[in-house]
């Protein structure tokens, strides 16, 4: 009989609780699998878009996760048509995937200005790319970084579903909802 490394997995309070706390790890611990989601989005072609960012911010009690990106990143129009987004993370220490589902605030200007005052100078410089991101340029280095506060936005993720896929011995998977007080609910894995 082969023992459940991960007992967390077991009960849905523990297994929502292990989640948020490695989500909280990962605003800290620049190695933890969950630091770097991928955000996936509709852009405003109908294709979806996937792209690594980095976990900044994660408030249980709010249900939010916090994003840095530039203002001028084709993300920001893709948001703009649809404020919705997903967020998936492997954690392959844990055997835990997380499918988290999120209506997506985009804040700018004085709403920020106090995150820009921590943001490294050497971080600063992915908030102000000339041209910006995604446009086509001539060269591979064929642009420049030029700070801009102005640039920076945040992405302030708001949990609306949280799918947990557990791969143990014995798989488990349950889905926490934002319309249900994130009571859970087991489902077939």
């Amino acid at each position: 009989m082969t023992t459940d490394p991960h007992p967390w997995a077991e009960r849905l309070d523990s297994l929502l609780d292990q989640a948020w706390s490695r989500l909280l790890r990962g605003v800290h611990d620049r190695h933890a699998p969950t630091r770097h989601p991928t955000l996936a989005t509709q852009a405003p072609d109908g294709w979806p878009e996937a792209r690594t960012v980095v976990l900044r911010a994660a408030d249980r009690t709010a249900g939010t996760l916090d994003l840095h990106t530039d203002l001028r990143s084709p993300k920001i129009a893709a948001l703009a048509a649809l404020p919705r987004a997903a967020l998936h993370v492997w954690d392959a220490s844990a055997h835990l995937q997380f499918r988290l589902r999120v209506e997506v605030a985009v804040l700018t200007g004085p709403d920020t200005a106090a995150l820009w005052d921590r943001v490294p100078p050497a971080s600063r410089i992915s908030y102000g790319t000339l041209p910006p991101p995604g446009q086509p340029i001539p060269g591979a280095l064929d642009y420049s970084t030029q700070p801009d506060p102005d640039r920076f936005a945040v992405l302030r993720c708001h949990l609306v579903e949280m799918d947990l896929l557990h791969l143990g011995p014995r798989h488990r998977r349950a889905r926490f909802s934002r319309a249900d007080g994130w009571a859970g609910t087991w489902l077939a894995p």
